[in-house]
Formats: C-alpha cells, sequence, structure tokens
C-alpha cells in the first residue's frame, strides 16, 4: 500500500509595510501552494492581487478556533502543502502562527521557513545600539502583576531590548520602563518601517515621554532599549528583596526566581534564595 506524502508547512515572510520587499522565492511559493492560511483574508489578498496570484486563502488567526489548526494539520497530512502568512513580517514571531507551526512538528510534518522582513531585525539594525546580544520581548504584558514582573527584569538586563508597542499605550509603556530602568536610559522608537513616513527618534526615556506628551502617537511602533551597563548591576539587599517579591507575585517559584536574578547581579542563586523577604 502506497504510503501518501505529506504536505509542507511553509512560513512565508511577506513585507513589512513597502511592497517590493517580499522576495522571489516567496513569490513563487505563494503560487504554488495549495492553499495560504493568511491571518486576514482581506490583506493579504491585497497583496496577491498586487503579485497576481490566484492561490485560495482560508483565515487563521489569533480568534480561530482549534478546530481550525485540525483542519489545516489534517490537509498536511493528505498531502497538502500550505503557507502561513501574517499581516505584516515573519508569521509565528509574535504571532499566533506559533500554535499551528507547533502541531505540525508534533505530526511531524516539514516547516519550511521562507524569509521575509521583520521589524525586530530592520529597527535594531538601524537603531545604532548594541547589536552583538539582543532580545526580543514582543509585547510587555497587560496585567500589572505580570506587567511590573517583567519591567523588574528589564532593569537588570545588560542585552539590548527590542519591544513592540501600540499607539494607544505607547506613552504608559514609556513611563513604565522609565520607572523600572530610570529616565536616562537609551532608546529608539521605530514607526511606519519601510513606508512612506518612516521614521525613527532616538533620545532617553525622558525626552520620548516629553516628546508624546505633545505628539498623538500614530502607527505601531518598535522600542529598542538601551541595555543595562554592568556598573547598574550592584544592586542593594532592599532592591533585590523588591525585585525577588516581584518575581514570585507574578508565578515564579523562590528557586526560579532566584535563578533568575542571579544572572543579572554578583550574588549567587543561593545567596538570594536565603534573602528574608519578612
Amino acid at each position: 500500500m502506497m504510503t501518501l506524502e505529506l504536505g509542507k508547512l511553509y512560513l512565508v515572510g511577506t513585507p513589512i509595510g513597502n511592497l517590493e520587499d517580499i522576495t522571489l522565492r516567496a513569490i513563487r511559493i505563494l503560487t504554488e501552494v495549495d492553499l495560504i492560511a493568511a491571518e486576514d483574508t482581506r490583506h493579504t489578498g491585497k497583496l496577491l492581487k498586487h503579485l497576481q496570484i490566484s492561490t485560495p486563502q482560508i483565515s487563521y488567526h489569533e480568534h480561530s478556533p482549534h478546530s481550525r489548526i485540525e483542519e489545516l494539520t489534517n490537509k498536511l497530512q493528505q498531502g497538502h502543502n500550505i503557507a502561513l502568512v501574517t499581516d505584516a513580517g515573519m508569521p509565528s514571531i509574535s504571532d499566533p502562527g506559533v500554535k499551528l507551526v507547533s502541531a505540525a512538528i508534533a505530526l511531524s510534518i516539514p516547516v519550511i521557513p521562507i524569509p521575509g522582513g521583520t521589524a525586530v531585525i530592520s529597527a535594531l539594525a538601524a537603531s545604532g545600539l548594541p547589536t552583538d546580544k539582543f532580545i526580543f520581548e514582543g509585547f510587555l504584558p497587560t496585567k500589572e502583576q505580570e506587567r511590573q514582573a517583567r519591567l523588574a527584569l528589564l532593569r537588570s538586563e545588560t542585552r539590548t531590548v527590542v519591544l513592540y508597542e501600540a499607539p494607544h499605550r505607547l506613552i504608559k509603556t514609556l513611563t513604565d520602563l522609565a520607572t523600572a530602568v530610570g529616565e536616562e536610559r537609551e532608546i529608539v522608537l521605530a514607526r511606519e518601517l519601510t513606508k512612506m513616513h518612516e521614521e525613527f527618534w532616538r533620545g532617553n526615556l525622558q525626552l520620548a515621554i516629553a516628546l508624546y506628551a505633545q505628539r498623538q502617537p500614530k502607527g505601531e511602533y518598535t522600542l529598542v532599549l538601551q541595555g543595562a551597563k554592568e556598573s547598574n548591576l550592584i544592586m542593594s539587599e532592599e532592591e533585590l528583596k523588591v525585585e525577588l517579591q516581584q518575581l514570585l507575585e507574578s508565578g515564579m517559584t523562590r528557586s526560579q526566581a532566584s535563578r533568575q536574578l542571579a544572572k543579572s547581579t554578583n550574588l549567587s542563586r543561593r545567596e538570594i534564595y536565603q534573602l528574608d523577604l519578612c
């Protein structure tokens, strides 16, 4: 009995703004696959029309039911090739596509990335801040307890930090960052990347807050934050206790929180674990 060959799941990077940024390989794959799973079929439809591609689409987004993942993986198991696309950039990066990728991998379905532009790398590359070591935080948590725990970790993070933020939350995020890491910390705000009104603003958090107290934020923002200097990592015992308590309140065990703090201080995990929080 002949075994049916599995289909392939292609993760196709699409332009983050300028339509000229689509790659030749991405165009070929979008043309050749049996189906395109799109975050927004109307949005992707405009791109496909521009490229004169008639491949059928199916919606797959954050609010899709689990049955949609089952539907797509069933098609892949039947030998259909599917391209997964997001509205802009690489699918599954800070994107619900990661759930479909995980489901496909669990079923031994080949997952093939088709590289494209990402706001993370584009903003980082043009920021002027160190690029040899960096972390991508995506969007900060919206729940205050989780948010403060994450901000506490960023205070002592020595690598360059890249975040995403929506315009209506930008001022709050800038203010929270200033409180957590100090208003003198350097930051780059990138918006409308690759588009006609692309803009990079460079300065410190204090100046950024002052700027947007007078200017209405517009468009999606990518924030590139300077990492902490080594000299800033020596914390007092009281500061350590505050950060440890915040991590515990976020749901970490004492062991996990102590290990996390030990990475960014001159104390061992055991020394932090034994701090008296009473």
